[in-house]
């Protein structure tokens, strides 16, 4: 599809992917429709075909969406760190709001996997291939032990996601549709996981946050925060 040329196009596709994200999350790719995700946008049905051919090209494009700003925001992150371990820290501190804000991300990426596996793969290598790429420049400075990057960035990638859904989503998965009423990751468990990775890859620990002014993600609040992964990247490439 044509992408937009004016300013008022590009906010009409991004409503019209924000009210995918929404209408795929609370209903699943099945049950949604395209005139549920045009009504949440508040745009004409007519309109929905500027910029997608089918709903299956509006998922997939959302996937590809939600793995760009997922990117962006542990880059962002990461960029914070000195090292390899303030790195990490960073980068998932910033993984984990992302997921409290955009907790849809989850859902989105699993169906992926039946709906339009080339997508969910796409999302996963798109994250590993940086996160390969610093652990590789980390490795070469003498910032981690000698671990495989590749196997390493998969591993880490697991534990992100996983303790995402058990600390992010779970708690509050019953109150509504899925995805609804998202947590922050508990300080424990958060200072605990970063301390297991810093031991997995061999760095040295970080004694605090890096930003005195950050709030720990246990206590910030999905909407004061910056979004299936995910470890964190010192340097995890933002291009599509």
């Amino acid at each position: 599809m044509n992408q937009p040329r004016t300013k008022r196009g590009e906010q009409t596709k991004a409503k019209l992917l924000a009210a995918a994200e929404a209408v795929f999350a609370e209903q699943g790719y099945q049950a949604a429709s395209i005139s549920r995700i045009t009504d949440r946008a508040r745009v004409a049905q007519g309109t929905f075909y500027l910029y997608f051919s089918s709903k299956l090209d509006l998922f997939e494009q959302l996937v590809d969406d939600l793995n760009r700003r997922v990117r962006k925001a542990m880059s962002d992150g990461a960029a914070r760190g000195a090292d390899r371990a303030e790195a990490e820290r960073e980068g998932f501190r910033e993984f984990f709001a992302f997921t409290a804000e955009h907790p849809a991300l989850y859902r989105v990426v699993r169906e992926a996997e039946y709906v339009a596996p080339g997508a969910m793969r796409r999302h996963y290598e798109r994250i590993v291939e940086g996160y390969r790429d610093g652990l590789t420049r980390a490795k070469a400075a003498g910032e981690i032990g000698d671990v495989d990057p590749e196997v390493a960035a998969w591993a880490l990638m697991g534990v992100g996601e996983m303790i995402g859904m058990r600390y992010v989503l779970w708690p509050t998965g019953d109150d509504g549709a899925f995805g609804s009423g998202a947590t922050p990751v508990p300080d424990d468990v958060f200072d605990e996981m970063v301390a297991f990775v810093q031991r997995a890859l061999g760095a040295a620990p970080v004694a605090v946050a890096l930003d005195p002014t950050a709030q720990h993600p246990s206590m910030q609040h999905p909407s004061m925060q910056h979004t299936p992964m995910q470890g964190a990247s010192a340097h995890v490439k933002e291009e599509s």
